[in-house]
């Protein structure tokens, strides 16, 4: 029989870190940006106040206001299909899971099914639905949303929870099939990574990609406790890195002078 360890026996707990993401393209810009919209709605939608209400909706708007430019859906559709073709040449590999590799596929597969089926009239019935416009429309004055501006909002807040989030997802609903799918091919990108350790002499670091490997994003991991972030420029060919320390929010961050260590992951 096995003792339990001891307090003094137990190894240590893992250093916490925080990973910062670069997006080098600007298919990914719009991706992480659908993300980072997508999970605020997703956090709000279940915030059983007005308040809460009103900041899900914003996200929705803003999601909307994103997918009303240019042909997201087909540059998704795009994205699905380049990585179901990498992973097809991956069946016949030794050594590959053919069940994980199985899952994923239809996983994606399905992803791509669903957004093809998103008729482009729910998205017209969205862009010309007078109640959302009207948010929208005042949504870009200070402040332009409360009561005496918009008393039909006020009206609709003020319906039971279960009302407002019936409305609410009858919205989402025509948006979710692509933000799902943006999260499963940024899932495969943060997946589809190399990492190696660095070090940034005097808190800058450059890099220059190789031309027949493209890089879609980086990922810049530090140690939590650091008191440093990442200030990245750069495009698809070479990128510059420079590490500010944190100083307080009345102070502007300094670039730092010291030797940084730190993770690089490159994505494909």
């Amino acid at each position: 029989m096995q003792l339990p360890l001891t307090e003094d026996q137990a190894p240590p707990p893992p250093p916490r870190t925080v990973t910062f993401e670069q997006p080098l393209n600007e298919r990914l810009r719009m991706f992480l940006r659908l993300e980072f919209l997508y999970q605020q709605v997703i956090h709000y939608r279940d915030v059983p106040t007005t308040w809460g209400m009103r900041a899900a909706i914003q996200s929705l708007l803003e999601i909307f206001a994103i997918t009303s430019r240019g042909d997201p859906k087909a540059d998704v559709i795009k994205e699905l299909e380049r990585r179901l073709a990498v992973l097809r040449e991956f069946q016949n590999r030794p050594g590959v899971d053919a069940t994980r590799l199985r899952a994923v596929t239809h996983q994606l597969l399905q992803r791509r099914d669903e957004l093809q089926a998103t008729s482009t009239t729910a998205f017209a019935k969205l862009r010309d639905n007078e109640f959302l416009a009207a948010i929208k429309h005042r949504s870009t004055i200070p402040g332009g949303t409360c009561e005496f501006d918009l008393p039909s909002y006020t009206h609709w807040l003020r319906l039971s929870a279960e009302t407002r989030r019936a409305d609410f997802d009858a919205w989402l609903d025509v948006l979710r099939p692509l933000c799902d799918a943006v999260q499963d091919v940024l899932w495969l990108t943060r997946e589809n990574v190399r990492v190696r350790n660095e070090v940034a002499l005097a808190g800058n670091f450059h890099l220059v990609f190789e031309r027949d490997v493209p890089i879609q994003m980086l990922r810049i991991t530090l140690p939590a406790e650091s008191g440093l972030h990442p200030e990245i420029s750069g495009g698809a060919h070479r990128c510059s890195i420079r590490f500010l320390r944190w100083i307080d929010a009345q102070t502007r961050a300094a670039q730092s002078s010291e030797d940084i260590s730190f993770v690089l992951g490159c994505c494909n």
